[in-house]
């Protein structure tokens, strides 16, 4: 099989866990006959039928809805919104029951469904389109949080998402949708939620980075090693942003003693905040300068020509490392 990139990824998880289990349902908006927005379904209507792969009305509060009594009933749906940014249509339904149906029945129901979902900006779209809201769900107990940052994490996330007994928001970086390719092994296979990933090891720093940043970061580190290659850098990839992966984070501090945080959501009340915060609880002394936080401002994501202002991009990335390295 060919390299995947990460929206063949996540076709290809869905093909195979369909396969695998008949009670997974794949619907929502355009995802039958055209195959989604950005054709992540393309196909799986052809090989399952209508009743397992259809299309919903433009209704994001009934698909989930829909999606929560199928869930109660026995089924693994995975609904898609075409934009998260329209996640908040549905929210009520998955904060009021998804969220809370195991708390309310005492276990005796649980909801396993994944709402998947395009994320993030990079591609000039329109307004509701950019959004980076992960912080939203990840406060909501009861929710569990992934953002892949490539192809063979996506297969491997969206794998054991679909079964978990719990509601898993799925959100995809689509700025890297088909950025670049990645073996990505046919069949069977899992990557744990809550488990971050270690990409490059390092001495001197670490750099907590998920979805699209991550390609941002390793851009600023190649920027690094060509000016200052005797920093050592471990950069690590989050992957579940809820539950996030102390241990992982708090041991590459206590070796390195510095860390920076990226991410292209709003930097007030967001993920970043809540790492340092955990951090400084639970590894202050081990720290040499302060945490820093590379992130978006605090505004709605503008308009596309005047998105590239609002973006992280590798030299902003690479002037908080000398920032950091410098204190």
């Amino acid at each position: 099989m060919p390299p995947l990139n990460l929206i063949e990824a996540v076709n290809r998880a869905l093909l195979e866990e369909m396969e695998r289990d008949p009670s997974v349902l794949v619907f929502g908006e355009d995802v039958g006959k055209n195959g989604g927005v950005f054709r992540a379904t393309v196909g799986l209507q052809e090989k399952f039928g209508e009743e397992r792969c259809f299309d919903t009305p433009v209704a994001e509060s009934g698909i989930i809805g829909a999606a929560i009594g199928l869930g109660v009933c026995g089924f693994k749906p995975v609904v898609e919104f075409q934009f998260s940014g329209f996640m908040y249509s549905g929210f009520d339904q998955i904060m009021t029951h998804a969220a809370r149906m195991r708390n309310r029945s005492r276990g005796r129901f649980t909801v396993p469904m994944v709402i998947r979902m395009p994320y993030c900006g990079g591609i000039r779209a329109l307004e509701h389109h950019s959004e980076s809201t992960e912080a939203i769900p990840a406060h909501i107990p009861g929710l569990k949080v992934v953002i892949p940052s490539n192809p063979y994490d996506a297969k491997g996330l969206l794998i054991s998402a679909i079964r978990d007994p719990d509601p898993v928001i799925f959100m995809e970086p689509k700025r890297i949708y088909r950025a670049f390719r990645q073996e990505v092994p046919d069949g069977e296979f899992i990557v744990p939620l809550g488990k971050a990933n270690v990409i490059q090891e390092g001495a001197d720093l670490t750099i907590v980075a998920w979805g699209a940043m991550v390609r941002e970061t390793q851009k600023a580190l190649e920027l690094l090693a060509a000016k200052s290659p005797q920093t050592s850098v471990e950069l690590i990839d989050l992957r579940t942003i809820k539950p996030f992966d102390e241990e992982t984070i708090l041991a590459s501090v206590r070796k390195t003693g510095r860390l920076i945080i990226v991410h292209e959501a709003p930097i007030s009340f967001g993920v970043g905040a809540e790492i340092a915060a955990t951090v400084s609880q639970k590894e202050l002394l081990s720290l040499k300068s302060p945490i820093e936080r590379i992130a978006g401002p605090d505004i709605t994501f503008p308009y596309l020509l005047q998105e590239h202002l609002y973006l992280v991009q590798p030299e902003r990335i690479l002037e908080g490392i000398e920032k950091t390295m410098s204190f």
